[in-house]
């Protein structure tokens, strides 16, 4: 991992900074979401953080038990040691997921509403937090420009193909914010959107195969979309007696917020190439 600077013994490195940064920036996002839809920004940030706990443990159980359950069977020891890296950004969303709906429904929050409101935040956060991953792609099989080079092989960037595409899927989410026929919508649309994503990018990255060019990414990819379209049918259902949110104010997007969007990519591929 790349070591960005120390307090005292211990190091902070480039994955762990830009995971935090995208936390910061994701619930700022939905901060701003909650106001404008009129929801309280208390309760959904109390949401935020407890969700991100849960989140961060399903994560790594979910790379542990799915991807690597042989080695941590037998060092069991190692399942703490989260430095050595190892978490799955579907196990999280999983984890994730379920923790909300249980927390919502104990805290009669709408879950619809709320999930609308943080899933803009959601996939900045992740676009934000690939930048710093140590996961690198599959070799080239043609030298590319855009490739890195790690170990003396020249390597797909498979971190920054997810990291654009999930910039590409907040920009449509964003303009879709005001445009949602019943809650949860939105979120639907994040669901399956990233999901679609981390299908894409699995074609480029090293990971146990299920069968054929297929790895358990995909596998869970095309689950979490089954379940994705079941929770879209009960949420279509709900909307019968829990209309849409109506929000205080239009969700304009100004050309001020593309150049945003721009700038974060640039940044995140100049970072990624010149100081990851």
């Amino acid at each position: 991992m790349v070591e960005v600077f120390k307090i005292g013994h211990y190091a902070i490195y480039l994955f762990g900074l830009t995971i935090v940064l995208g936390m910061i920036v994701g619930i700022y996002i939905m901060t701003k979401e909650a106001k404008r839809k009129g929801l309280s920004v208390d309760k959904l940030t109390d949401l935020a953080i407890y969700t991100i706990i849960s989140a961060i443990v399903g994560a790594r159980l979910y790379y542990v038990f799915a991807f690597n359950a042989k080695y941590y069977l037998q060092n069991p020891k190692d399942i703490l040691a989260l430095r050595d890296g190892g978490l799955s950004i579907q196990g999280a969303l999983i984890f994730g997921v379920l923790f909300a709906l249980w927390y919502t429904k104990k805290k009669n929050i709408s879950f619809g509403k709320a999930a609308d409101a943080f899933a803009p935040g959601i996939i900045m956060g992740q676009a934000i937090g690939r930048i710093g991953c140590d996961v690198f792609g599959i070799p080239m099989t043609k030298a590319y420009f855009w490739g890195v080079s790690v170990n003396n092989q020249l390597l797909h960037p498979a971190q920054i193909y997810e990291a654009l595409l999930n910039l590409v899927l907040f920009t449509y989410l964003w303009k879709s914010r005001d445009k949602t026929k019943y809650n949860g919508q939105l979120f639907i649309k994040y669901i399956i959107g990233f999901s679609i994503i981390r299908g894409i990018v699995e074609f480029f990255r090293i990971n146990p195969i299920v069968f054929g060019p297929f790895t358990i990414a995909h596998v869970t990819s095309l689950g979490i979309i089954v379940g994705a379209l079941i929770m879209n049918n009960i949420l279509k259902k709900r909307n019968q007696s829990d209309h849409v949110n109506k929000s205080s104010e239009a969700a304009i997007t100004p050309i001020t917020h593309y150049v945003g969007i721009i700038l974060i990519g640039a940044i995140g591929i100049w970072i990624y190439y010149f100081v990851h």
